[in-house]
């Protein structure tokens, strides 16, 4: 008689190991994705990105071509929104000024944001005198209202509408300098910093490949706040004559030069502000989606 002597081999269980990074990444778009505010918000900017740069294969007509026989015509099949008092295409005009005015802010908080990180960060980092003299200079900025300070340097250098942007960024800039210097005196402080100091890195190399890089977070939501009230700031000062002239199909110019028909031709003053509002919305759901999932109390 002969034993057989079996053995079972055990089941092996593979398991794909994911870096921290990779974790923290697919817990920040699983919460933005559940965030249904936020996907309605990222919608809304993705459309109007779409229209600003296809807007010239959408427009059916020109948005400066003048066809005074075409005036005031109510929205109809042939012109969807309408026409303006010179007769030209409301639908065609707003799908071009959404590069204006989108254009205007993302230009606007990238310089409030390039200004203010810098400031931060040499802030927080170096701190002392630096740090009193720096910070003082950005809260004389926050003692105007942000409307007035950029009327302000709009009567300095004039209306155009690369004034505008550099006016509307300038309040900006105190806004992300605080920001900043708030995260970079958490961050500083933590051990890693110290070894890296140890090891003879510099002071440039420390701020700009250590610190700044985990500071983004708060930048980002509120870099995405400010692209609202940048689209609506400059809009408002368009819509005062004070940033793009006419004809420019910009909407704060639209929604200016249709004020003069709100009885008569309302739907060119409406269409325009509908832009502005639903634009506005749209970064503001958005940005405060991106908060919620940035903030680690949020995750379970």
């Amino acid at each position: 008689m002969s034993l057989e002597l079996k053995t079972e081999q055990p089941n092996v269980v593979t398991k794909t190991l994911t870096s921290p990074k990779e974790s923290k990444v697919k817990d920040f778009f699983s919460l933005l994705m559940v965030n249904k505010a936020a996907m309605a918000g990222a919608v809304i900017i993705l459309f109007y990105i779409f229209i600003a740069l296809f807007a010239p294969l959408l427009a059916p007509y020109s948005p400066y071509e003048i066809h005074l026989e075409n005036k005031l015509v109510p929205p109809s099949a042939d012109h969807w929104m309408g026409t303006d008092d010179k007769g030209r295409d409301i639908l065609s005009r707003i799908l071009y000024g959404s590069r204006l005015s989108m254009g205007v802010g993302f230009a606007a908080v990238l310089f409030g944001a390039f200004f203010g990180i810098i400031f931060g960060l040499v802030a927080g980092y170096y701190g002392k005198w630096v740090d009193s003299i720096i910070m003082r200079m950005m809260d004389v900025m926050l003692a105007f209202p942000g409307i007035l300070l950029a009327l302000a340097i709009i009567a300095a250098l004039g209306p155009s509408l690369i004034n505008v942007t550099i006016a509307v960024g300038a309040f900006s800039v105190p806004l992300f300098a605080r920001i900043v210097r708030g995260s970079t005196l958490e961050v500083k402080r933590l051990e890693y910093i110290d070894a890296i100091r140890s090891l003879g890195a510099n002071d440039f190399t420390i701020i700009f490949k250590h610190i700044f890089p985990n500071i983004l977070s708060p930048i980002i939501v509120q870099g995405t706040l400010r692209l609202a009230t940048a689209i609506l700031s400059a809009a408002g000062l368009s819509f005062l004559g004070l940033g793009a002239q006419p004809p420019s199909p910009e909407w704060g110019t639209m929604l200016s030069s249709g004020r003069d028909f709100l009885f008569s031709a309302p739907y060119i003053a409406l269409f325009p502000g509908l832009s502005i509002s639903i634009l506005v919305l749209g970064f503001n759901i958005f940005g405060d989606g991106l908060r919620d999932a940035f903030d680690p109390r949020m995750k379970k």
